[in-house]
């Protein structure tokens, strides 16, 4: 469990230094370069700081041990976290568009960029696509989908600054309505990125179950199992990055009290070996009788 943590906050610390690195120079190169695309860009960058030092928070907050208020564990902190981060990215992009569209409608205030804010949108691609490779790597592997909605960001940011790099050199051909209309992309990008991790945040705050292929391979252990008749019922819901499984085995009623408890427990350690995220399983016995 600490071990999970402290990856994940590893690659986060790693992100923020970096947003920060590309922030300053991303503002810095649209106000010296005359270019509204890196400078809405750069905004997107420090949303990523935001983001980021959230993700870390919801880290601190889900790594708590259970207590008498929170006795599943303090989990879904991470879900929270990513939908307060979808929330973040909806309104960052909203801001943006809205820039991008009142550039258009007045091209007379539009300048030409420079060769700078080009440069530096390069350097963005790079970096951001590297920041989303190393986050999505470490939020697989961990099952975050708090890091997982921070890798998204990254990979948001790679696009936002692709449609940027369009817009700045069009703009420097000539063509200096491209560069509010790269901003505009920019915020149609986040939003679509935004809408997904806040929809998958919504249900995993409903307690969606689990994924289809996960559920029949319970189905398939259980059934596997000599000692275990059938399967009346089976439930899960996702709790962060982990998951409660509600199920209710047939056994032989002829089975001694004893004997059902261990054929129960034996199939726990079986679903959670394959399935390491599943964090308790609840069985309830029935018994089975042929007749």
């Amino acid at each position: 469990m600490e071990k999970r943590y402290n990856e994940s906050n590893k690659v986060t610390v790693i992100s923020i230094v970096l947003n920060i690195f590309l922030t300053i120079i991303k503002i810095f190169a649209g106000v010296i370069g005359k270019s509204n695309a890196i400078i809405a860009d750069g905004l997107h960058s420090a949303s990523d700081i935001v983001t980021s030092v959230g993700v870390l928070i919801g880290n601190k907050i889900s790594r708590k041990p259970k207590d008498v208020e929170h006795q599943y564990g303090h989990e879904k902190a991470e879900t929270i976290v990513a939908f307060i981060l979808s929330a973040v990215l909806i309104i960052v992009a909203l801001d943006i568009g809205i820039q991008g569209i009142k550039a258009l409608f007045n091209p007379s205030g539009l300048g030409t960029p420079t060769i700078l804010p080009l440069i530096v949108s390069v350097i963005s691609i790079l970096v951001k696509e590297y920041q989303y490779r190393i986050t999505i790597k470490v939020a697989k592997k961990i099952n975050s989908p708090s890091l997982k909605a921070d890798a998204w960001h990254h990979r948001s940011d790679a696009l936002s600054s692709i449609a940027a790099f369009i817009g700045i050199g069009g703009a420097i051909l000539g063509f200096k309505i491209l560069d509010p209309i790269a901003s505009i992309t920019v915020a149609l990008v986040v939003v679509k990125v935004g809408v997904d991790i806040f929809k998958t945040s919504c249900n995993e705050l409903m307690d969606t179950s689990i994924n289809p292929k996960d559920l029949k391979l319970i189905n398939s252990i259980a059934n596997n199992y000599s000692d275990i008749k059938g399967i009346s019922s089976i439930k899960s819901r996702k709790h962060g990055s982990y998951a409660y499984i509600d199920m209710s085995i047939l056994i032989d009623h002829n089975k001694t009290l004893c004997s059902a408890h261990e054929i129960s427990h034996k199939l726990e350690k079986l679903i959670i070996s394959e399935l390491p995220y599943i964090k308790e399983i609840n069985i309830h016995i029935e018994p089975y009788s042929k007749g």
